[in-house]
């Protein structure tokens, strides 16, 4: 299943058609995914205490997992998601080469920002710059 909790999905079959939402839950046995604002069901909800009244909710249901694909956060569309090894991690990447995993986006990120600063120059104390200054003279 190549949809995880948190991601941005478009609905691209069903009664729902063409909606966004996030993902809210899945579940890999039955192959489905709970998506925000999809497939809304109505609960009866029976009073638990006292001070409580009974209700009616409205839930989002389980969709079946090929029925939704994940948009890029990079270039808004909808996208078959690819699967490539990065730095010995296997990580799901959009078909415009952008990382889907918004984990180990922000380690690449922090890393290509690390790499991007330059070491600070080495501090030596005057003294030692002075006696090394010396003993080229001399």
């Amino acid at each position: 299943m190549n949809v995880k909790v948190n991601d941005n999905v478009l609905v691209i079959a069903g009664k729902d058609k063409g909606v966004q939402g996030k993902v809210l839950a899945t579940s890999p046995k039955a192959n489905t995914v709970v998506v925000e604002g999809v497939r809304i069901q109505k609960k009866h909800q029976k009073a638990r205490k006292a001070n409580e009244t009974s209700k009616i909710v409205e839930v989002p249901g389980p969709i079946d997992a090929s029925n939704v694909m994940v948009v890029c956060p990079v270039c808004k569309k909808a996208t078959r998601v690819k699967h490539n090894v990065v730095d010995g991690k296997k990580v799901r990447v959009c078909e415009c080469g952008a990382v889907l995993d918004k984990a180990y986006s922000k380690k690449a990120a922090a890393k290509a920002a690390e790499a991007a600063t330059e070491a600070p120059k080495k501090r030596t104390r005057k003294r030692a710059a002075k006696a090394e200054a010396e003993a080229e003279n001399n």
